[in-house]
Order: structure tokens, then sequence, then C-alpha cells
């Protein structure tokens, strides 16, 4: 097959039309994004900004053709012009040809379904409105406090033995108990539950069967909430004024509940990763240069949880990038490549700190409405593991860590780690980082050796708060003294005060 064959719907060339910027730059074909050629789907991307711009064109599975969109401007002009570009694969022109077959690799992502992410017009805001007011019930401080009791429960669970791989036993395990919470099926959170949606999301030879496991989950849920409803997202969504059907609820439940599984399992160990192996970052958090929200952030913009997004349909003749672009072509919304392109980060290395502009949620009328709810399991999640295990480090070199790539996301295989055992704690209080060992001290960051070593149960206040000439109190003094001190407020907090 050569480039000059090969056409986006079948009725026009590759070559780049007149009046293009890169017409008469003898331009390479479209290129595959599956096969031996795409192991590096980074470097294919950069390969491809340069032979092509921001917009190029490749291959998917069977050689289907398809626009993948590299450039941050275009991504965002993809996004937020429903008058353009539409959801609806039906409208594509190789599904339509045929050429696009049922059992086609990536149909599960590309197929039309009756949710608001695939629907346009009043019949979208019909779905969205419902899915946005359902969210808009989620009270953020019981969100919190559920991901601190599950993150405690995790580390745990794994705390005493001084190794753990944080992908199997923290990362993937996380944003399933805590959107089993969220939805109104706590019980439902164990590690069939887990199996099976990563198993659905890969596409294993077992997908259909863990996939059938979580839609029957979902199923009793929405018959239990039909009659019996409580105050939890899927009450919510079936008692929103749009009258859903009870197939409408479960598909927009498995919208949500895979959605947010996927991104925030990646979300978790791209910024652990990061912590574990840029000893730069890490200097800023022990420094107190960076948060980690404002850390979760930077991992948003290195390596967004979705690498695409399928996909987007032209619906009529348009341009973009500088590209001829045919009602009925196929696009690619493109985060990761979107993220580093050059004229938005001309040096990658660089902080992107304080910057939200980035692609990992989407944009549009399709905006992830979940955000807030990924960003908050991240936030809660990493910054509760350091407190519990400040000594940890990689238990590997780095160029032995693993990805699973696929078009879709780059998913972290193991993340394997060690540190000094810890005893449990409560999973009902806040995490307290327990004292270093004494052959450890010299490693802290920041331990000041004059200080006498704080009783276990006593949270030590910060120095600024403390007299420097006053003695230290006896202990009796300190039982009559008011709950004021940051041990206090962070027991109300972690239970609603």
């Amino acid at each position: 097959m050569t480039s000059e064959s090969t056409s986006l719907t079948g009725t026009e060339s590759l070559a780049p039309p007149p009046g293009c910027p890169a017409h008469g730059l003898g331009l390479a074909g479209p290129r595959r994004l599956y096969g031996p050629d795409a192991d590096d789907l980074a470097g294919l991307y950069e390969s491809l900004r340069e032979e092509h711009g921001p917009v190029a064109p490749v291959l998917l599975h069977d050689d289907v053709p398809m626009w993948v969109v590299l450039g941050h401007a275009e991504n965002l002009q993809l996004v937020r012009s429903p008058s353009q570009y539409t959801r609806d694969s039906r409208i594509w022109t190789p599904l339509k040809d045929g050429r696009v077959k049922p059992d086609h690799p990536l149909m599960p992502h590309i197929a039309w379904q009756p949710i608001c992410s695939h629907a346009e017009g009043a019949e979208h805001e019909r779905l969205r409105d419902a899915v946005t007011a359902a969210m808009a019930t989620i009270d953020h401080r019981s969100v919190r406090r559920h991901i601190g009791r599950h993150t405690q429960a995790l580390v745990n669970g794994f705390c005493e033995r001084g190794r753990a791989d944080l992908v199997s036993q923290f990362a993937e395990h996380l944003p399933m108990a805590v959107m089993c919470e969220i939805l109104g099926m706590p019980e439902e959170y164990n590690d069939r539950m887990v199996q099976a949606a990563r198993d659905a999301l890969k596409g294993t030879e077992t997908a259909i069967q863990s996939h059938t496991y979580v839609m029957d989950a979902l199923s009793r849920l929405t018959t239990r909430r039909r009659t019996r409803p409580e105050d939890d997202f899927t009450s919510h969504l079936i008692g929103h004024p749009a009258g859903l059907t009870d197939d409408e609820v479960r598909e927009h439940l498995r919208l949500v509940l895979f959605a947010a599984y996927e991104a925030t399992a990646n979300l978790l160990a791209n910024a652990l990763r990061m912590v574990l192996t840029e000893p730069g970052f890490r200097a800023q958090l022990n420094g107190g240069q960076m948060t980690v929200p404002e850390a979760i952030e930077q991992s948003l913009w290195d390596e967004p949880p979705f690498s695409t997004v399928f996909g987007y349909f032209a619906k009529q003749d348009t341009e973009l990038g500088g590209r001829r672009i045919r009602k009925g072509d196929g696009l690619l919304f493109a985060p990761a490549p979107g993220n580093v392109d050059p004229r938005v980060r001309p040096d990658p290395s660089e902080s992107m700190q304080g910057n939200r502009s980035h692609l990992a949620f989407g944009g549009g009328p399709h905006e992830c409405p979940g955000q807030d709810i990924g960003r908050a399991i991240a936030d809660v999640g990493v910054d509760a593991l350091l407190t519990r295990l400040s000594d940890i480090q990689l238990d590997c070199a780095e160029e032995d860590l693993r990805w699973r790539s696929s078009i879709a996301s780059r998913h972290l295989v193991a993340l394997p780690v060690r540190f000094e055992p810890k005893p449990q704690q409560d999973v009902d209080l806040p995490p307290r980082a327990m004292p270093v060992p004494p052959q450890r001290a010299n490693w802290q960051v920041g331990a000041l050796s004059s200080d006498p070593a704080p009783a276990p149960a006593v949270e030590p206040q910060p120095a600024a708060h403390q007299p420097s000439s006053a003695p230290d109190p006896a202990p009796a003094a300190l039982a009559p003294t008011p709950p004021r001190g940051l041990w206090q407020r962070l027991l109300r907090w972690w239970h609603g005060g």
C-alpha cells in the first residue's frame, strides 16, 4: 500500500492539499498506530508531528484510516466545535462503507452507544444534565473521608512487610473502592471486581465475561435503587427529571465507573512513579515548594491517563491544522501528544506548576464531569501513602519498569517499592508519620536532631506555635488543653466536623 493509493475517506489522496503548510515537503503516508511500528507511540507521534504538523494521517487496526490531532490548540478546537465535529460514529465513512468490521479490536471504543458522551443536541443535554446533576450531589468532604479510609486500609495490607507493588496493591484498588462507595454499592468492592474491570478494559479473551460481571453488579444496583433510593449517585441519577430508563441508568453507571477507574488508576500510578524516580520532583514535595495537588497536575501534563480518545467525526467538510478534513472523516482527540506540543511546551522538562490548561480531561460539551473526583482520589491517596511510608523507595532499576501500551492509554504494569516495615493504623483516623528508625535518621529530610522524639499518640505542633523559652509542659498539663491543635482539627475533619 502506498500513500498515493490511500485516503481517509476513500475519495481523497493523502498528498497535502494546495495551501497546506506541509505541501511540497515530500511527506510520508499514514503511519500505523498498531503493530511493531507502534511500540513507542510517543516517539511515533513526534515523528508524525515533524512529517505532517499538528494533524496527521494514521491507520488503525486493519489499516482503517483516521486523523490524529497532535497540536494543543487543534485538540481544543476539535472538542470545542460541536457544530463541526460529533462523537456519533454512525457518520464515520469507513464504518458506513463496511471497512470497520463488527469484530474490529477497537469497536468497543468506537461503536455508538446511547450515552451522553456519544449524543448531541437535545438528547445530549438531557443525558448530560442528569449525570452532572447527580455529580453535583456528591459530598466531597465525605468522599475525601472514604478515600482516606480506603487508603489506610490498603496501606495496612502491606505496611508490615516492607515491600509492595503500588500498581496491583494500591493504584488499581483505591479508585474502585471509592467509586463503589460513590455509586452506592460498597458491598461490590473486592478483588474480583477490580480484576473484572481491569480485564474488561484490557480487551482480553475473557473481557466479555468480565464486562458481564461488572454489568450484573450495576444491574442489581439499578434495580435496588429504583425501589429503595438512598443518598448516592445512582439514586440521584434515577430520580433526575430527565427520567432515564433502567438501560440508560446502567449504561451511564458503566461509563462513569470505567472512565473514572481507568483514568484514576493510571493517574495514581503515574504520579507515584514520578515521586519515586525523579529526585527533583520529590525534593520539591519534601521541601514544600510543591504541594501534592500541584504534583498531580504536573503528572496530568506529563502522562495523561488517556493518551487518545475515540473518537470525533466530521459533520461537514472543514479544515483543521492546515489539513482538509472531509465529511465522515474520523479524528482522534490526543491529550498525550497535545500536552507536549512544542508551541506550548518548548522544553517538556520544564515544570508546569500552576498551569491547568492540559488536555487530560478533554474540553467542550464532553469535558469529563468527574475530574474533581479523580483529582481528590489522587491527592488524598498519594498524600496519605507518602505520610505513612515517608522512606519509600523504588525497588528496581527505573529502566526495568514496564508499561502495557495501547492507542488509548499507557498503563504501568508494576511499581515495586521498599520501605522500613511500619505498624498498621486505625483506618478511621488520619494517617500518621511513624518515627523513622535510628539507623535511617540521617536520611530523613529536615530532621532536627535536637528535638525530642514525639510520643506515638501525640502529633507534634509546628515550631512556630511553641514558645522557644517556655519549659516543656508536664504530661498532666496536656489533659485540660482545649482541642485546638492540628491533630484535633484533623480528627474533626476526618469525621466530618
